[in-house]
C-alpha cells in the first residue's frame, strides 16, 4: 500500500495486464496515460475495451476498481515500428556509479510497498533542496514478469521530487503520470533499473516533474511525466 491506496506503479501495471490481454498480437507499448481517479484497497478487478485498432497501431482502455470504485483509468498505446529517416537520442542516463557502489537502502519510514524493491542511491542531492531524485531500483520477485510491466512497476518506485523541498511532512496524492517507452523490449542486467524524478515546477499544492528510466548499461528505457497533489 501507498498511503490509503495501491502503490500506483502496481495498480498501472495491473491495467497493463489487463490492456495487453485485451486483443490478440498487439504490437509493443509505445505509451500510458493514466489517471489516479480515487483510492484503491480491498479485491481489485481490471477490466480493458480495444477503442482503435489501425493497421499499426491499437489504443486500449484500462480500467481498475476496487472497493471504493473507480480508482484507475488508463489508456494504452501500442504501436509497431514505423520505416523514418529521423534518427534522433537525447535521452542519455546521467552519469551515475553503479548499484554495487551503493549499499541496498531500506527506509524505515518508507511505505510499505518499497518492501518489494531493492533500491540504492544513485546520487546524492544536488544542493541543499533540489527537487531531483536519482536511485538505482529492481524489482525483488520480478520472474516471468512481462517486461513492460516490469517497467510500470519499478517506474513509479521514486517518491515525488517535490518532497526534497519539504519543510514539514505531510500526505501526497498523485494524480497523472505519462510514460512513453523508448524500446520495444525494455531489458537490462541484475534487475536494475536507473530512475530519475525532477521536479520543475511545485506551487499552490500541484508538482509537476518529469522522470526517467534507463538500463543498468545506460539504455534508455522510458520517460514522463507526472502531476502530484501536495497536501503541505
Amino acid at each position: 500500500m501507498q498511503g490509503r491506496t495501491a502503490y500506483g506503479g502496481a495498480s498501472a501495471a495491473l491495467a497493463f495486464e489487463a490492456a495487453r490481454c485485451s486483443a490478440p498480437d498487439l504490437p509493443p507499448l509505445r505509451s500510458a496515460q493514466v489517471s489516479f481517479v480515487g483510492p484503491l484497497g480491498g479485491a481489485l478487478e481490471a477490466s480493458a475495451t480495444l477503442l482503435r485498432r489501425g493497421r499499426n497501431a491499437a489504443f486500449v482502455q484500462a480500467d481498475v476498481v476496487g472497493e471504493a470504485g473507480l480508482g484507475l483509468r488508463a489508456t494504452f498505446v501500442f504501436m509497431g515500428a514505423l520505416d523514418s529517416h529521423v534518427d534522433h537520442d537525447d535521452a542519455a542516463a546521467p552519469p551515475v556509479p553503479p548499484p554495487e557502489a551503493a549499499p541496498v537502502t531500506h527506509l524505515s519510514a518508507a511505505p510499505g510497498f518499497t518492501r518489494n524493491f531493492d533500491l540504492a542511491f544513485a546520487q546524492g542531492k544536488d544542493g541543499p533542496r533540489a527537487p531531483d531524485i536519482l536511485r538505482w531500483a529492481r524489482v525483488k520477485d520480478r520472474d516471468g514478469l512481462h517486461p513492460m510491466t516490469e517497467i510500470m512497476l519499478v517506474g513509479d518506485a521514486l517518491p515525488p521530487a517535490a518532497m526534497m523541498l519539504f519543510e514539514r511532512q505531510g500526505p501526497i496524492s498523485s494524480m497523472t503520470w505519462m510514460v512513453n517507452l523508448l524500446t520495444a523490449e525494455p531489458r537490462t542486467r541484475d534487475g536494475w533499473w536507473l530512475l530519475r524524478a525532477s521536479a520543475n515546477y511545485a506551487k499552490n499544492g500541484c508538482s509537476s516533474q518529469v522522470m526517467g528510466v534507463w538500463s543498468r548499461d545506460g539504455a534508455p528505457a522510458a520517460n514522463g511525466m507526472q502531476s502530484v497533489a501536495l497536501f503541505v
